[in-house]
């Protein structure tokens, strides 16, 4: 690389670093997204909530499920307080159905969320609406517990909503009234119109809680000036002898299973190291991803071509019909097998030489004289024909191969 390109690269390191060092130090948003989750320490997560939860309940009884409604109580053992906290809940029929047949054995269910199946509000005679922000422009609304025991003159404040959900009927011969939330402007406290937003229901042997204000389990409801006060209003509506049963299910910010790279992207100082890698690799393609020098081909070595060649002089002797060559060659090929892998000598060949080569061959003594005697016959014909040509190299063959995978003694 030439100087100029290695001030090029050296500014853009620097504007890189630069640019990564004034987003780590960005301010991080603040994230309010409605998760209700237990897990989560976000504004509207429930990790408060149920840390309070345990210490006022016993640990032993509060018990999280993970599992749809339906799926769950197919457990006959499961007995207790069924809790639903999220900004939706909407449970199908047969979801339902064996809902209100597990509460009406003596149990209680509980649905904290500002959207509620239609077919339960139906059940209990219940409707619901929205309550109007006019002359609320600041969006700020008071909250009031209307148990007796409890101080029911405190208000309670919430800001960050733009509407609220209320009952706008209920069934006041069966309904009992929890809490009720109202508009108020930012320096007025008084209120004239109260609507009921948290009621409680007899069902069968067991009873239904319906609270429409989710927020009220939430990091940031309760950890503002003493609201904590509401929902402990709220929470005392449980039996805290009987197991509670926390749902998972029915949750926006429920963990689910996540893939590497999500992992990557969602922590800050991953997810930087991710893109400087990737910036890195495009700068190595940019300055350095071409090839220094060229590629060497590839050069392959010659073949060792005798084998074909003395293949095509032996099909050109064979196809002019030249048969009396072809033995003497077969021949004497033959005596040099025999000089160099057997180490006899071939001047004169006799009984005793006929003995040791069939010994050192592993062949018969009359298989060996055999094979001589057609090599002496033919040796000494001056006409030669094509199948005794054929004979001899097969019984050439037939006698070397007997040397290559007998075993000698």
């Amino acid at each position: 690389m030439d100087k100029k390109g290695k001030i090029y690269s050296v500014f853009t390191a620097l504007v890189v670093v630069f640019i990564v060092f004034l987003e780590y130090n960005k301010p991080q948003k603040l994230n309010w997204f409605p998760s209700y989750a237990k897990h989560h320490k976000i504004p509207y997560g429930s990790y408060v909530f149920y840390e309070q939860l345990e210490r006022t309940f016993s640990k032993d009884n509060i018990i999280d499920v993970v599992r749809p409604p339906f799926e769950f109580l197919t457990n006959d053992t499961v007995n207790g307080t069924y809790f639903f906290l999220n900004g939706k809940v909407l449970f199908d029929d047969a979801e339902l159905e064996k809902l209100l047949d597990w509460t009406a054995k003596g149990n209680t269910l509980a649905i904290t969320s500002g959207d509620i199946s239609e077919k339960i509000l139906d059940t209990l005679n219940l409707k619901t609406s929205v309550i109007s922000n006019f002359n609320n422009f600041n969006n700020i609304f008071n909250l009031k517990l209307k148990n007796k025991n409890l101080d029911n003159n405190k208000v309670y404040r919430f800001k960050k909503a733009n509407f609220l959900s209320h009952f706008s009927i209920i069934d006041s011969t069966k309904t009992k009234v929890i809490s009720t939330v109202s508009n108020a402007s930012k320096n007025d406290s008084i209120v004239k119109m109260q609507y009921v937003n948290a009621i409680k229901q007899d069902f069968g042997k067991g009873e239904i809680i319906i609270n429409l204000f989710p927020q009220a389990y939430t990091n940031y409801f309760i950890l503002k000036d003493e609201n904590k006060d509401f929902t402990a209003g709220l929470l005392s509506y449980l039996n805290p002898e009987q197991p509670i049963y926390f749902d998972n299910y029915y949750k926006s910010g429920k963990k689910a299973a996540m893939s590497p790279l999500y992992v990557f992207l969602k922590a800050k100082e991953l997810r930087w190291a991710y893109y400087i890698m990737l910036i890195g690799a495009l700068f190595y393609i940019i300055f350095d991803g071409k090839r220094k020098q060229r590629a060497i081909p590839i050069v392959k070595p010659l073949r060792n071509q005798t084998l074909e060649f003395t293949r095509t002089i032996a099909n050109m002797y064979y196809e002019s019909g030249n048969h009396t060559d072809i033995t003497q060659h077969k021949i004497q090929h033959f005596l040099e097998y025999i000089r160099t892998n057997l180490h006899l000598n071939t001047n004169t060949i006799d009984d005793t030489f006929i003995k040791n080569l069939s010994s050192r061959s592993n062949n018969t003594e009359e298989d060996t004289k055999a094979l001589f005697r057609d090599i002496d016959t033919l040796s000494n014909s001056t006409q030669i024909t094509k199948e005794a040509l054929e004979k001899l190299n097969a019984s050439i063959e037939t006698y070397k191969s007997n040397n290559t995978w007998k075993t000698k003694i």
